[in-house]
């Protein structure tokens, strides 16, 4: 039998956790399946499945080669799809994740105007605030702003962000401006994280990192209660610059310290197609790269 077609059954066997639901799956008769099976091993000379009159097991042979043979149909499949693409219009659904805010501000109007290009597409958009992993929750891009870890998955950067100290002008008439990081042990400060017990700001100063304890009167978990905090005249807080821009150019924020910001964050597209991507990611990472870049350019 073909080789590809053995591969096929086994991985079918393998997800169905059994012989007959395999052979609803792939259209064949039971005996089919066992044939097949009985084939591939044989070929290999290994023994890939236990067989009883009750379950169906995968050997530990068996459970390391059929990951081999998911990547090998999938790696396939991408590239017939890449073929099929050279002429064809980009359909299916596309999976795509981003920092709840940089979702709304910035890549929902990417995506509208992806959907208005490519009617045969539909999109998801999770925009949470953590680590969406590609591979096990089936996303095809992500929005990563920071360093990124060393992975297997393909990045493109499209630009960074600042951090920002500010607050709104009616504190600082009241309170002053501070004009040097160790001067916020004297102010309000709000801090939007975790229930870190002893939080810090790094600062950029003369060339060396400037670590900064701080002692907060405001902690919160999220970036709006922040926000919304320091809009109130409450004190200082540290935001990313795509967060509080609009706050900033009404002038309801005003920034300080920009002489001691750190380096800028970068902002990276990822995505975890490999080398044949299939025709919808190219296409919306092909607009999200232009877009994107154009916009964090003039955020600046």
């Amino acid at each position: 039998m073909d080789r590809l077609h053995l591969i096929n059954v086994f991985v079918a066997v393998v997800d169905a956790n059994g012989f007959a639901g395999a052979a609803r799956q792939l259209g064949l008769s039971p005996p089919a399946v066992t044939r097949a099976i009985t084939e591939l091993e044989s070929q290999l000379g290994a023994r890939l499945l236990t067989r009883t009159t009750r379950v169906v097991r995968v050997t530990e042979a068996g459970a390391r080669y059929v990951e081999d043979c998911r990547r090998i149909l999938a790696e396939l499949a991408e590239a017939d799809e890449a073929i099929r693409g050279l002429h064809g219009t980009p359909r299916g659904r596309l999976t795509v994740t981003a920092p709840v805010l940089f979702g709304a501000l910035y890549v929902t109007p990417v995506v509208t105007e992806f959907l208005q290009r490519y009617p045969e597409v539909n999109t998801s958009c999770w925009f949470l605030d953590r680590v969406v992993n590609l591979t096990d929750e089936g996303v095809d891009v992500a929005v990563r702003i920071g360093e990124l870890p060393d992975s297997s998955l393909q990045a493109i950067r499209v630009g960074a962000v600042r951090r920002v100290v500010c607050a709104a002008p009616a504190y600082l008439a009241l309170q002053g401006t501070p004009q040097r990081p160790e001067d916020l042990a004297a102010h309000t400060l709000i801090v939007a994280q975790g229930a870190t017990p002893a939080p810090e700001w790094r600062f950029r100063s003369g060339g060396e990192v400037q670590v900064v304890k701080l002692a907060p009167r405001l902690q919160t978990t999220t970036n709006d209660a922040a926000m919304a905090a320091a809009l109130g005249g409450f004190g200082l807080t540290r935001l990313l610059s795509y967060q509080v821009e609009a706050h900033v150019r009404s002038g309801a924020l005003q920034p300080v310290l920009e002489a001691y910001e750190p380096a800028p964050l970068p902002v990276h597209l990822v995505h975890r197609e490999g080398r044949h991507a299939s025709l919808k990611a190219r296409a919306f990472l092909d607009l999200a790269i232009e877009r994107l870049r154009a916009r964090l350019a003039a955020a600046d």
